[in-house]
């Protein structure tokens, strides 16, 4: 149920942390992957460490804030491959901490673009592939912050509020066509963009005690859901944002 066996992904900031997570799951399931981050050497050095697993993987470059790198992403990717069978968008900024009324308009339309355009646009592009094939798996990492109001990133919240919404309307409009559209919010996980917190002895214990499950996210723990979300064992799943957090919201 698992076996992504002769399918194609493309994984947007897949050079660390769960994005790299991702790709080293759906390569070990069979998948050939494209690794993309806006870094080429950092793109070829995790597509060259799969590769010497293996495993079937392609550098290509890609700032998803930028519709003409979007399209040469897609493009290389079909010139190479035939086409796109999964799409992951991982990607996503975060350039700002603090109130929102002290971020101002150029970083509000930063993060929305780079987050939510992006996709809005990168599935405007794959779906309409996928919809010939009658089959294809479009996964968001959006996040717990989008579930709940924050007085730090709450730009970001909001956008990854969007990305939940976005991925139901994918659903709506996709499923006919038998592509399902997903998304997963992570809770606190083990990567840069948490740094200052797992750097911080009495921030990380207080936070993993707030966690049912008493520990920290590791990037695997999403990536395992993200290889459930692509695979058949998820076949009648569309349109849900599928909450990977140790339990942090409930509790």
């Amino acid at each position: 149920m698992f076996d992504l066996e002769g399918k194609t992904a493309i994984i947007t900031g897949s050079t660390k942390g769960i994005g790299k997570a991702i790709a080293q799951a759906f390569v070990r399931a069979g998948a050939k992957v494209v690794i993309s981050s806006r870094k080429a050497d950092m793109c070829e050095k995790v597509a060259g460490e799969l590769k010497a697993e293996g495993h079937e993987a392609l550098a290509i470059p890609c700032h998803v804030g930028r519709r003409e790198e979007l399209e040469a992403l897609v493009a290389g990717t079909v010139d190479a491959w035939g086409g796109v069978d999964i799409l992951v968008c991982n990607a996503a900024t975060n350039p700002v901490y603090g109130p929102m009324a002290d971020a101002g308009d150029e970083v509000f339309n930063k993060i929305m673009e780079t987050n939510v355009l992006s996709i809005y646009q990168l599935c405007n592009m794959v779906c309409p592939m996928m919809a010939d094939k009658g089959a294809g798996s479009v996964i968001v990492i959006s996040s717990i912050a989008g579930l709940r109001g924050n007085n730090v990133i709450g730009i970001y919240g909001v956008s990854k509020a969007a990305e939940a919404g976005l991925v139901r309307n994918l659903a709506v409009e996709w499923g006919p066509k038998g592509i399902r559209a997903n998304a997963i919010s992570p809770g606190l996980i083990k990567t840069d963009f948490a740094r200052a917190l797992l750097e911080d002895p009495v921030r990380l214990e207080r936070a993993k005690n707030q966690t049912p499950l008493r520990r920290i996210g590791e990037p695997e723990d999403i990536a395992g859901v993200a290889l459930f979300l692509a695979s058949d064992a998820s076949a009648y799943v569309t349109g849900q944002n599928l909450v990977a957090d140790g339990g942090e919201t409930i509790s």
